[in-house]
């Protein structure tokens, strides 16, 4: 790190504060930002007030920069020279051509409060024939000494505004310059070689910030090196988004944008579906437990965070349809699973027979949970429901086994009662009754093994789920099937669900409040239709 010498005169005396600025490379300086400068200015004087300020030093700018150029011998290498202004403008008698990037300059501070100005000269001294001024924010500014012919060669905006320029006008001005440090280092850059080596350990939003004053400047050769850099470099957290948009911003014009965008994207349009089904069949399929469980847990993550998602939306029918083929594989392989297990020989096999197919059952009892709770996420459930409801046989199989074996079931049977007394999946009546009198009573002969051998069996939940489930039929068959709890309750207590709550609202309905008094309304619509 290199140091440049601000001075400033005050009543015939020099006071000199120090910037650190850096030294590339190629021998070319990167000016220092900003922020270091009104730093240093701050530094001096924070008052504006003229100090008593000690004897001028004896050593000058100029010694002071004669032992960094022997420190660094390029004298075949492109390099630059510092010199520090104090004036307001860098030369009275020299016209200048503007280039504004605003029409409208935002007004001057006062004289006072100006910041210095640092003049920086590229490539060979003294040989510049071009003086750029670029004007930043807070009346910041910086004076360049480049060549014609390196600009022209390297970038379209220059060689416009030179070409427009009357022979003679040596000074160009770029006024209200959003990026004064990288804007510097972008016109360093035309006098490198091997730019992408130059890119080389930077970060990312250093070089989306050289990208975009290169796009400006029109020049090809740094935007060609930055995309290359961004193709090869890992993004990490919020960067891709910056990235992705930085490119795609340049995606109008003839520039290689493809190798970068492949990072985030894909020419084959069917990828999305095969692969989806690829890893629901990968996950459904693994005997590594903890594997699986994170899996599945991931993969129902991140397709939640999909669901919220407009882009999504597109393709929500095709990710339902295959996980739908995958429910109805799961379901087929489980009751024949029950078929097996519930044949009477086959509990006289040995235990190396039947422990497969009972961890099977179980694998396969909990990978229909986790399409269900996919599907409920998506609010695409209702099918499931129909499906469920319509499985008499696996009902009737439930029964002749052993509770240990079977009670996985019921596990799926109860997130279908919670979803629907959640609102989140919405069956038809026929469906709901259908399911409630196909699994209600399978539900209650497991429910004392749920309680004490499932972890994640929340008691609370399932109850409030089958009570509102109920209380969403007619009132005739709500009758029926609390009329039916009520006896497996006054018999099993605590191993029986707990339906109090809906049994009182029934209650209710039937005997306190009767909604229609004595038959009148049934009667009117009865009348109504024979009209």
């Amino acid at each position: 790190m290199a140091e440049i010498r601000l001075t400033r005169l005050e009543q015939g005396q020099t006071k000199i504060r120090n910037v650190p600025i850096a030294v590339t490379p190629e021998g070319f300086w990167c000016c220092p930002s900003p922020v270091a400068f009104q730093k240093t200015l701050k530094t001096q004087n924070p008052l504006n007030k003229p100090k008593p300020s000690p004897p001028t030093p004896k050593t000058s700018v100029q010694k002071k920069q004669t032992p960094i150029t022997e420190k660094n011998p390029t004298p075949t290498l492109p390099r630059s020279r510092i010199v520090t202004y104090h004036q307001r403008n860098f030369n009275a008698d020299t016209p200048v051509l503007s280039a504004s990037v605003v029409s409208e300059r935002t007004p001057r501070p006062k004289i006072e409060n100006l910041p210095r100005k640092v003049s920086i000269e590229f490539g060979e001294p003294r040989t510049s024939n071009l003086k750029i001024i670029l004007l930043g924010r807070q009346g910041f500014a910086v004076k360049l000494s480049v060549h014609k012919c390196v600009l022209v060669e390297n970038s379209t905006f220059f060689a416009d505004k030179l070409s427009e320029q009357q022979l003679g006008l040596p000074c160009l001005e770029v006024d209200d310059c959003e990026d004064v440090e990288i804007y510097v280092e972008t016109v360093g850059l035309m006098y490198c070689k091997e730019l992408k080596q130059r890119l080389i350990k930077q970060s990312v939003s250093h070089v989306l910030r050289i990208l975009k004053v290169a796009e400006q400047l029109g020049f090809s050769s740094c935007i060609q090196s930055c995309l290359e850099y961004l193709e090869a470099v890992p993004w990490v957290g919020e960067e891709e988004e910056k990235v992705v948009s930085s490119v795609l911003h340049l995606q109008g014009d003839s520039i290689g944008v493809t190798p970068v965008l492949k990072r985030v994207s894909s020419d084959t349009s069917d990828l999305p579906k095969d692969t989806l089904f690829h890893i629901i069949e990968l996950v459904l399929k693994s005997n590594e437990e903890r594997g699986r469980r994170e899996m599945k847990s991931v993969v129902l993550k991140l397709l939640r965070e999909g669901n919220c998602l407009p882009s999504c939306s597109d393709s929500a029918g095709i990710c339902n349809e295959t996980i739908y083929s995958s429910c109805r594989s799961c379901l087929n392989s489980l009751l024949s699973l029950f078929g097996q297990a519930s044949e009477p020989e086959f509990v006289d096999k040995p235990m190396d027979v039947k422990e497969p197919v009972l961890k099977r059952m179980a694998l396969e009892a909990d990978n229909l949970s986790w399409l269900l709770e996919i599907l409920a996420d998506r609010q695409a459930a209702d099918e499931f429901a129909v499906m469920w409801a319509s499985q008499q046989e696996l009902a009737t199989l439930h029964t002749k086994l052993p509770i240990v074996s079977r009670h996985h079931v019921s596990c799926i049977t109860a997130r279908l009662f919670v979803g629907i007394g959640r609102g989140e999946l919405l069956p038809s009546k026929d469906t709901r009754h259908l399911l409630l009198q196909t699994w209600l009573q399978p539900l209650i002969n497991d429910y004392s093994w749920l309680q004490h051998g499932c972890r994640s069996f929340d008691r609370k939940v399932v109850e409030e789920g089958i009570g509102r489930t109920i209380l969403t039929l007619p009132l005739e068959e709500q009758q029926n099937i609390l009329l039916a709890w009520l006896g497996s309750f006054l018999k099993a207590g605590d191993n029986c669900p707990n339906l109090q709550r809906a049994f009182e609202v029934w209650w209710r309905r039937n005997f306190v409040r009767p909604y229609v008094e004595q038959g009148n309304l049934l009667q009117s619509d009865g009348s109504m239709a024979l009209r």
